[in-house]
């Protein structure tokens, strides 16, 4: 063989394609971001891991997922006309229901023709000469793209090999945050549950009755919510449909991006028979109501969150007959950490799970799972739990993880992934000083990262980038970079807001504790959707003050 004919013969590769912008994500954002940015006139295609739409929608097919947002306000608003063109069934639809309703969306405006799927994005180069980003997906393809706006989604980098001998294990082992599209057979099985935040609670709920067995290994229980999911007629749509340009507008201006809010009255003007009554009313609504609709005083004073959580320990207690091996294993300690202090789940009929004779509850705070192995789970008291399926309910690398997964490389060849294992910061979840025309959405220090309506504030982010994007394009400027001043003065406010609360004294995947090594800061702005709003405004008015347009 004429080894050097070989070597001075390489591949040719394709040129890199041209883009005015790319999006990484097919999701609510992304999917939302292309409609806009098109509409604009621009070169622009979004690049998507999965082969279909739907980000969260598309991956999250365990038994049992679905909306634990109202629908009316999980929505989009680009228009009257399709917002009342899909008629959803129920308050909370399941995933399969809202899968269809993401892929309605892309057809009616469109938008598969512009996304390339099953191409996932390895890394992303700052070019400073020419002021582009070139982009590589995992089967070497490159983009060429002036702006790259990433839409990865808050919880979309799964939690997966963290227990020694995982592949060692003889039966299946299945993430809920990667479920097969093929059906599963759980009938009859005797299955494993680890973890017990939404995802697992969802999961537990539905397959307790065809498990043979269900072994539910629990560190961290959760305050809950049950949830009332009425189905919804076609009057009962019409009636929301004739409110679209009240919850538009409303949703933009309350706390969480709901179209309810803070309105009962301060904590401390009500007598303790007042409070009640309310936390009585609004935990029979079966919504984050509860939580995000009744008394901010949970969110700062010890005092009243100590009341609140007592409540609704109360209300577990009951349904679980008062057994005290349930009530400990399945009630938080108000030491541990307040109601609404952690992501609060609405679940249905979960606590009774734990009343059947093929479901058993296993306490790893007391027995820490310590190995996967062959035949099912070891425990550290030495026990094997033998069983055929493990079902991991792991939770996220929330907020910082889907961009921290890709290689982005910024100016100086600075690296965003080594920035944030030191230390996370933004400027408002938009930018990041350092990445000249990166834009994000979903990310930490936004209220999108985690505390408000997931749809209301990835469409006002959506809508501010494509803004800026089109003030840079109007005036023939070439990259848009936060500039290090605005990016502190954010981190220095988001930190301010969030210390003045209990959230930021507890653990949870709020202030990054569930990843090893991950820096503390809460990942979400608490300021509320409203404040973030009226800052991001603020800066859009004044030209897009604190950043640096040329």
């Amino acid at each position: 063989m004429n080894t050097e004919h070989a070597i001075a013969s390489p591949e040719i590769l394709a040129p890199p394609l041209k883009l005015d912008v790319m999006i990484i994500g097919a999701g609510i954002a992304g999917l939302y971001q292309l409609h806009k940015l098109r509409e604009m006139g621009l070169k622009v295609r979004a690049f998507e891991t999965g082969s279909g739409v739907g980000g969260t929608w598309y991956w999250n097919r365990y038994p049992g997922a679905r909306f634990d947002s109202q629908v009316e306000d999980y929505n989009y608003f680009i228009s009257k006309e399709l917002y009342a063109a899909w008629k959803p069934s129920e308050r909370y639809p399941a995933q399969s229901e809202t899968e269809q309703w993401l892929n309605f969306i892309a057809d009616r405006l469109d938008l598969k023709k512009d996304i390339q799927f099953n191409s996932k994005v390895e890394s992303a180069v700052y070019n400073e000469t020419t002021g582009r980003w070139l982009i590589t997906t995992a089967d070497s393809q490159q983009i060429d793209a002036q702006y790259l706006v990433a839409c990865c989604g808050m919880l979309s980098a799964p939690i997966t090999d963290i227990f020694p001998g995982q592949s060692s294990f003889k039966g299946r082992v299945i993430q809920t945050a990667l479920w097969p599209k093929e059906d599963v057979e759980l009938a009859g099985k005797r299955i494993a549950v680890v973890g017990t935040g939404a995802s697992g609670i969802q999961v537990i709920q539905s397959i307790a009755p065809i498990s043979g067995h269900l072994k539910v290994f629990i560190r961290t229980p959760q305050y809950i919510v049950p949830m009332n999911n009425p189905k919804y007629d076609q009057a009962e749509w019409d009636k929301w449909t004739s409110q679209f340009d009240y919850l538009k507008k409303r949703t933009r201006e309350t706390f969480a991006g709901f179209h309810y809010d803070f309105e009962v009255g301060a904590w401390a003007d009500k007598t303790p028979e007042e409070r009640n009554a309310i936390l009585e009313k609004y935990w029979d609504q079966g919504s984050l109501q509860i939580w995000l609709g009744t008394f901010p005083e949970m969110f700062y004073d010890e005092a009243v969150s100590k009341v609140v959580s007592e409540f609704v320990a109360e209300k577990m207690r009951e349904r679980l007959h008062y057994d005290p091996a349930l009530c400990d294993l399945l009630i938080p300690v108000f030491e541990d950490y307040g109601f609404g202090t952690h992501r609060v789940p609405l679940e249905s009929k979960y606590l009774e799970v734990y009343h059947r004779d093929n479901v058993e509850g296993v306490n790893c705070r007391m027995t820490p799972i310590t190995a996967i192995v062959p035949e099912g789970i070891l425990t550290a008291d030495g026990k094997v739990h033998e069983v055929d399926i493990i079902i991991l309910a792991l939770g996220f690398d929330a907020g910082s993880g889907a961009l921290s997964r890709i290689d982005i490389r910024g100016r100086d060849g600075r690296s965003l992934k080594d920035q944030w294992k030191q230390e996370i910061r933004t400027a408002l979840g938009l930018q990041v000083h350092g990445y000249p025309n990166l834009f994000m959405t979903g990310a930490p220090l936004a209220p999108a990262a985690a505390l408000c309506n997931m749809t209301t504030c990835l469409q006002q982010q959506v809508d501010w980038i494509a803004e800026c994007i089109d003030y840079a394009q109007r005036h023939d400027r070439k990259t848009v970079e936060v500039t290090q001043q605005l990016e502190d003065e954010w981190v220095t406010h988001h930190d301010e807001t969030a210390a003045e609360t209990l959230i930021v004294k507890t653990d949870s995947w709020y202030m990054g504790s569930n990843v090893p090594g991950k820096p503390r800061r809460l990942l979400a702005y608490i300021g509320g959707v409203a404040a973030y709003n009226a800052k991001c405004k603020e800066l859009s008015d004044a030209e897009y003050s604190g950043f640096k347009i040329v």
